[in-house]
């Protein structure tokens, strides 16, 4: 496996939606911008109070997390290997007032490029996908965390990462394989996910599936004891056509009626030392 065309094709495709993904309906940057937190119930309630912590979100795209979470009292510092987000969010960061620090880079280089390390590190939705080697990134989460700091993650559950499903009346089906293989899988969009009907250049993504015990024993072997692992029914973004929006949790989709109750998400914490 070539990671180094990996990272290329996919930060390409990256590069160029950030344009689209900081004017879409999806992110609401306005509403970010008057006020709303961009965190879900879940994420807040889960994370509870990071006022005064030293936090870096691992990466942060165009840093909509990454401001909130200033909001909400850490000290933060983003990294991305996309300069167009990390523009992105240094302007969104100036529109809003808000302090923080933002740093361009691959993630298995960051803590060489952070410099230092934190209380919290925090990896939310659609992160470790796009990333080939989930024992080494475990090994970066340990290593920018000082002793007894903690890391929390969300992200789509790897048995959904599994299902695909063309039209929503069609079955959903198990389609891509669940156990880790060094090859990525490769996808092609002419459009992101965010629902825009623009077409983009950068058509191909490099992705890998990572099993749900890969990651905590990875976590486990770098060093970090687990506090939690929770699963859930509910995603925030809408994989597949059939699924509806969720009564429960706002802005979240979930499966339809009828359809049998699988994990769509998980969420962790894992503390250091």
């Amino acid at each position: 496996m070539n990671r180094g065309l990996s990272f290329a094709v996919n930060k390409a495709r990256w590069n160029e939606v950030v344009a689209l993904h900081v004017a879409s309906p999806f992110y609401r940057v306005q509403d970010f911008l008057n006020g709303r937190k961009t965190l879900s119930g879940i994420e807040q309630r889960e994370l509870g109070s990071v006022a005064g912590k030293r936090l870096v979100h691992l990466q942060c795209h165009f840093g909509l997390d990454t401001l909130t979470l200033a909001r909400m009292g850490a000290e933060v510092t983003g990294l991305d290997f996309s300069e167009k987000a990390l523009a992105a969010a240094r302007d969104l960061a100036a529109k809003a007032g808000i302090e923080a620090r933002f740093v361009l880079g691959n993630l298995y280089d960051a803590p060489a490029l952070l410099g230092r390390r934190y209380e919290v590190a925090f990896v939310s939705w659609g992160a470790i996908n796009w990333l080939p080697d989930i024992e080494g990134w475990a090994r970066v989460v340990a290593a920018v965390l000082e002793p007894g700091g903690f890391l929390y993650m969300i992200e789509g559950h790897p048995c959904a990462n599994m299902l695909d499903q063309k039209q929503p009346e069609d079955p959903v089906a198990p389609t891509y394989p669940y156990w880790h293989k060094p090859e990525p899988l490769i996808f092609e969009a002419d459009v992101t996910y965010t629902g825009q009907e623009d077409k983009v250049e950068h058509s191909k993504m490099h992705e890998w599936i990572h099993p749900l015990s890969d990651i905590v024993n990875a976590l486990i072997a770098a060093g970090l004891r687990l506090a939690f692992l929770n699963e859930h029914p509910r995603l925030a973004w809408k994989l597949l056509p059939s699924m509806v929006e969720d009564t429960v949790e706002e802005g979240f989709y979930v499966m339809p009626p009828g359809f049998p109750n699988i994990p769509l998400a998980f969420s962790l914490k894992a503390v250091k030392g």
